[in-house]
């Protein structure tokens, strides 16, 4: 094992949002934004954005990794970009505020719509619906589930069509 690979996951977190240089085997040499280090193989995912705007991802394998130097450190906008690469082009962040304001239409309605729904977990943002389904944050029909395939797929088209009602 090198010297890397020997490195706790605090020891890899330091280096999370960073632009490094990374010296690897067979005199390879990686630049780029650490998003993130694989806390079992302590693989490192660099991201680069080449002037097209779309994200380049480069796995160095942690075996092979020799010597990596910090660079820069990431501003806020820089981080933003990062934290949203894997994020799905039709997702938006919604504030607490919102979140909450989302379940509670949505569990209003369930209820008067005479479907028997519950809040779950510690801070009560999981709905449950009659026991069997639940849905999470932020409260679309992709954010269902349940082991019962025709409940669920009732329960994401109801949900589809007070979505599409509310726009």
């Amino acid at each position: 094992m090198n010297d890397w690979q020997m490195k706790s996951p605090l020891d890899w977190e330091t280096y999370v949002n960073k632009r490094v240089k990374v010296a690897a085997a067979e005199k390879n040499e990686y630049e780029g934004w650490v998003l993130t280090v694989d806390p079992v193989s302590a693989n490192v995912v660099l991201a680069n954005f080449p002037e097209n705007g779309r994200a380049s991802i480069v796995v160095v394998l942690g075996h092979a990794v020799q010597e990596v130097d910090v660079l820069q450190e990431a501003d806020d906008e820089m981080k933003a970009r990062l934290s949203c690469i894997f994020a799905p082009e039709e997702s938006k962040a919604y504030s607490p505020e919102e979140l909450d304001k989302r379940k509670n239409d949505l569990k209003s309605w369930l209820e008067a719509n005479h479907i028997p729904v519950t809040e779950q977990g510690e801070s009560g943002r999981t709905l449950c619906v009659a026991g069997v389904l639940t849905i999470d944050p932020p409260y679309g029909p992709e954010e269902c589930s349940s082991s019962n395939e025709i409940i669920l797929s009732r329960v994401q088209g109801l949900i589809q069509r007070y979505l599409e009602k509310r726009q």
